[in-house]
Parts: structure tokens; sequence; C-alpha cells
């Protein structure tokens, strides 16, 4: 009778996960599933969960390196299909799919990181419009970060030459797509910041696939665009195309030549604002000098107006003493009176009284009632007086 053979635990773990190890069919197999009891290990980066369908469950881990590759932040709940190969861990006996690459099912990976990672940011207030920077007005250094290869940097060099030349143009070349990019392409926006050597950046690419243009939707690129002290333009890809860039950057140009559009002035509209300027500030000289001529003429006029006016009082003042000089009143002051008839005729001539009529004297201070009694005298001529009645 043959002795049987009297196995450890270990060893038969360890006999099984050689049997799966080495089953061809169990070293890269697709598998779809929903996942539950998903646990995210933060300080290892290694993800642990389960796959399960209506009927069946089998446990799942993908490590943190090939975690760090996914474009999509996995969940509960959510249906994938996950490429990996089956093996027993040895210390729990449990057989396991060690997951290489996954995707959802039903919707693409790309695009559902892209919304994952969107919706993430904007509840941190990484998109608020407080937190976007005014472009400078007239920009000494333009930085632009791009492959020094692709039709995009030429666009720009030829716009930002055409439209404002005095801007110098500096260059970060960087990988654009592909493996790298995304570290590329946020190291030279922190690199920028470092040096101050730009007013302004241009962030971009030309057109592509989704996949072409994914750098510009990793979270690296994103938080450096919206941590740059300079202001960032991003410009990848198409009008219709819109990436994670694009919503952190200050402003999003629908092309990389647009972007040059906008981070520069137009010298040639500088030239004839200044020349407007000038115009205008030629008419208004003219028109204060005109004023000024005006201002003078009319206080010229206004002191004229004044001499004439003290001339006229003057003139008056002589006149109004000439004609005090000439007033019966002054007549009167001098001891003078002046006889008056009932009807308040002046009396000329004594013979034109009447015996026994009423006369009124004015003198310079008052009047006196009078009657003629006899009249004296009714001649005056060179000192002859015929006395004819006694008064």
């Amino acid at each position: 009778m043959n002795t049987p053979i009297v196995l450890t635990v270990t060893q038969l773990n360890r006999y099984l996960k050689s049997i799966f190890d080495g089953d061809a069919h169990l070293a890269n197999v697709f598998l779809t599933g929903e996942i539950s009891n998903f646990t995210d290990h933060y300080r290892s980066g290694h993800l642990y969960f389960s796959l399960k369908d209506d009927r069946s469950v089998i446990r799942a881990v993908m490590f943190a390196q090939q975690a760090r590759r996914l474009k999509f932040r996995p969940g509960d709940g959510m249906r994938v299909i996950a490429r990996g190969r089956v093996s027993v861990y040895e210390q729990s006996g449990q057989y396991q799919l060690y997951v290489q690459d996954m995707q959802p099912d039903g919707l693409g990976a790309l695009n559902l990181a892209f919304e994952q990672l969107k919706k993430r940011l904007a509840a941190e207030g990484l998109f608020d419009p407080e937190r976007k920077k005014s472009l400078p007005k007239f920009p000494q250094s333009v930085g632009v970060v791009t492959s020094p290869t692709g039709a995009a940097v030429q666009d720009i060099r030829q716009i930002l030459g055409r439209r404002y030349p005095l801007a110098q143009v500096v260059l970060c070349p960087v990988l654009v797509q592909g493996e790298g990019a995304a570290e590329q392409i946020a190291e030279a926006i922190r690199r920028f910041n470092r040096l101050r050597c730009a007013d302004v950046l241009i962030v971009g690419r030309g057109g592509g696939s989704i996949e072409d243009l994914w750098a510009f939707n990793e979270e690296i690129v994103a938080r450096a665009v919206a941590e740059s002290e300079i202001p960032v333009i991003s410009a990848v890809g198409h009008e219709t195309d819109y990436t994670i860039c694009d919503f952190a950057a200050d402003l999003r140009a629908p092309t990389p030549s647009a972007a040059a559009e906008l981070a520069v002035p137009d010298v040639r509209e500088l030239l004839s604002s200044v020349s407007s300027a000038g115009i205008r500030m030629k008419q208004a000289l003219s028109l204060d000098l005109r004023r000024m001529q005006t201002d003078r003429l009319v206080e010229r006029m206004v002191r004229q107006m004044k001499r004439e006016v003290e001339t006229g009082k003057m003139m008056l003042s002589q006149k109004s003493a000439a004609l005090d000089t000439l007033s019966p009143l002054r007549v009167l002051e001098r001891g003078y009176a002046v006889a008056l008839d009932p009807k308040g005729a002046a009396l000329k001539n004594a013979a034109d009284a009447v015996p026994g009529e009423p006369l009124t004297l004015l003198l310079s201070r008052g009047k006196l009632a009078c009657r003629v009694e006899k009249i004296l005298n009714t001649e005056r001529d060179g000192g002859h007086n015929e006395k004819r009645e006694d008064v």
C-alpha cells in the first residue's frame, strides 16, 4: 500500500498557483462585471474590489503601477471590462484576477475620465471665474508650451510677429501626446513661473483625436495651469475640442492661431489709435486756444465797458454839477425868492401883479403867503427906477 503524500497548506496553495500560472487561458483574461466592495488604498495606491454578475463573484486587485494609468475613477456599481491574469493568492488560498487594464463597459473610458475629473476639479473651485487672471495689454514676452515641430508653433510665431513684433517669443518644447507628455507640459508651466521669463503663456497643440489630446486632460496639467501666476491661454485642438486645460486656464482660445491673436494687440491698430488720439489732442488744443482767445476778448470787452462806465459816471457827475449850479434852488439859497400868482405862474414883472391879489413866495426853505398892497416899480433899466406906489 502506497504511503499518501501529505502536503502543507502552503504547498497546496503554491501547487494550485503554479497550475493557474501555467495555464495560457488564464494568463490574459478579459472579464466583464460590476464592481463591488471597492477599496482604494491611498497610501499604497493599490485598488481592491470584486467583479460580479447576477450569479457569481471573483476577487480582483489592481496594483498602483497599473492603477496610475487608468483614465477614469472606478467605483461600486460601475460596469467594467477588465483585462488581467487569474492566479492564486498563496496566503489565503483564494484565486483572484490581477488586473492589468480596465475600462468602463458601455461608456468610453476617456469620456468617463474626462467627466469625472471635470466634476471633481469644478467642485474644488478650480474653474471659478474669480480665479481667472486678466491678460496684460502690452506683453513684452510670450511663453509658448507646445511641440517644437508641430504646425501650432509655426502659426503662433507667424501671427505674433505680424501683430506685435515688439514681443519676444519664448518656446519651451514639450511632448504633446503619449507617455510623459502631461508631466512635461506641467513642468514647463512651472518653469516659466519660476524663471519669470514670460508675461503670458500659450499652452496647446493642433487638432487630433481624444487620445491625441489626452495629455491636456490630465489632472497634473490642470493644476499647473490653475496655479500659474502668469496668465495662461489654453489652445488645444480645434474649435469643437474641449479639454480640462481649457476650463482651468484664464482664457480659452479655439485654436493656437486664435490664442496668438488674443495674446497680443495689433500694432497697426495701436498706431491707428495713436494717430487718432493725436488728431483728437490737436483738435482739443485748438479748441482750448480758441477758448483762450475768446476769454481774452471777453476780458478786453469787460475792461472797455468798465472804462466807458467810469467815463460816463464822470461826465454825469460833471453835468449834474453844472445843472446843480443852474438850479433855481441854488438861486433861492442865495437869498432870492420866487413870486407865484394864484394860478401858480411865476411873476417876472411887477406890472403883472394886481393889487389885493394873493401871491405865494417860494424861499429856499419853505413858502410864504402874501398879498399885493402896492406896485412900487414896474421897470428895471440901467438903474433908473420910477417909484409909482408904495408897497
